[in-house]
């Protein structure tokens, strides 16, 4: 007994360690961002204007990192550093609502081999993405049209700006972390080192702080993950919420319930409330990143807070209303709910033709489209980056600046 609450001390522990390091890898990506590099990686960036781009990138960056969280966090502190455009963000932010989802299609590949198993459970799986891709086709239009979620957002970005008082002098919060920012800055010697760090610094540290969330709590409430715990859709819903609150992370949440879904404990119609309460739910880690971003800027009295920063508060609460208006769509009626049940039971039926088809289907949406929709983009900003400068012209210049080219023409010089 005294060995397991000193185990579990020791993890609460750790979560305020990893924490503390997820403040330093957000701040030291704002420091580095502040040097050299900023320039190349804004002109490479640049590409995420284009709002189809951007929302592919944004499904191909969670698909690789299996968290929306992570490229949640990630676009804040770029945003917040000035070298993500605020529009094309909020559409990456959309994608990586679609992206994260692929972890739960991966976790229900382990019943494949079992027809009755493996249709509810890629069912299941199936639900979540469906639910997403839905809203972005909703959102995605109406967000082009009137930009509500930019000014919603930036709205509410400039009040948690304000009300926090992160960038004020006497903040409590970049003391803290300030010191090993300026030490990691000396000792890698470069702003390009400093950023790859930090990024991995933040990735890692999510991944830690879910996997000791998740041992604190998830073991705790197995028991209770029956017909009590989902027996109505708002319940559901607030599980869904708290839940994603305390392990950070979506895509835990949402494949813990696979199994159980492929056993036939939970159906359809229990688990889509839950979802939905799980993408609110994970949309603290952004606030969260943003408050980290923030907390790297002192403001002068008298002086204005940097636009840079009240945007990366804007992406992160568009994050937050993206999804609070999915949920508002879907939850208060059970027939437009039953919209994505129905549309995530016809892809697993249509799965079971053959084994490959989920294989080849997770591939396809995930990966290979989003690759050829970014591809040409990107490529095409990386050879603008590479080409070469064009070289003065060389020639003899007379007294009036008149400079003789080879050939026949002239250049006149002012």
């Amino acid at each position: 007994m005294k060995n397991e609450k000193l185990l579990t001390l020791l993890k609460i522990l750790g979560v305020f360690t990893c924490l503390y390091l997820f403040l330093i890898g957000i701040g030291g990506m704002g420091a580095a961002f502040k040097g050299e590099f900023k320039d190349t990686a804004a002109r490479l960036l640049e590409a995420t204007k284009s709002p189809i781009v951007g929302l592919f990138i944004g499904i191909l960056a969670t698909t690789i990192v299996q968290s929306s969280s992570t490229t949640t966090s990630l676009i804040v502190g770029l945003v917040a550093a000035g070298a993500v455009d605020l529009g094309g963000a909020i559409f990456m932010v959309m994608g990586a609502n679609v992206g994260t989802t692929v972890t739960a299609k991966i976790v229900s590949l382990g019943h494949i081999t079992s027809k009755a198993e493996f249709r509810r459970a890629f069912s299941a799986a199936s639900l979540h993405d469906t639910f997403n891709i839905i809203t972005v086709a909703i959102l995605l239009p109406l967000e082009l049209a009137f930009g509500f979620l930019k000014t919603a957002a930036g709205y509410l970005g400039a009040i948690f700006i304000d009300v926090t008082g992160v960038t004020k002098p006497e903040n409590y919060m970049k003391k803290a972390t300030k010191p090993v920012i300026e030490w990691m800055g000396d000792v890698l010697n470069g702003e390009g080192w400093l950023l790859v760090v930090s990024i991995l610094i933040t990735f890692c540290m999510l991944f830690c702080i879910g996997k000791l969330l998740k041992s604190l709590v998830l073991k705790k409430l197995e028991a209770f993950f029956d017909a009590y715990l989902f027996r109505n859709a708002g319940i559901a819903f607030l599980v869904g919420i708290c839940l994603t609150v305390l392990v950070q992370s979506s895509s835990i949440t949402t494949s813990l319930i696979i199994p159980l879904a492929g056993a036939g404990v939970l159906r359809l119609r229990q688990i889509f409330p839950f979802d939905i309460g799980a993408n609110i739910g994970t949309t603290m880690t952004g606030l969260l990143a943003a408050l980290a971003a923030a907390s790297a800027v002192t403001v002068e009295p008298g002086q204005s807070v940097p636009p840079e920063i009240v945007a990366g508060a804007t992406v992160a609460f568009a994050h937050f209303f993206f999804n609070c208006t999915g949920a508002l769509v879907f939850m208060p009626y059970a027939p437009i709910r039953d919209v994505p049940v129905k549309i995530a039971e016809r892809i697993a039926e249509f799965c079971l033709r053959n084994r490959v088809i989920p294989i080849v289907l997770i591939v396809l949406v995930f990966y290979l489209i989003p690759i050829a929709v970014t591809w040409s983009t990107v490529s095409g900003a990386l050879k603008a980056e590479t080409a070469p400068i064009e070289q003065p012209v060389t020639g003899k210049a007379d007294a009036n600046g008149t400079r003789k080219l080879d050939g026949n023409a002239t250049e006149t010089g002012d």
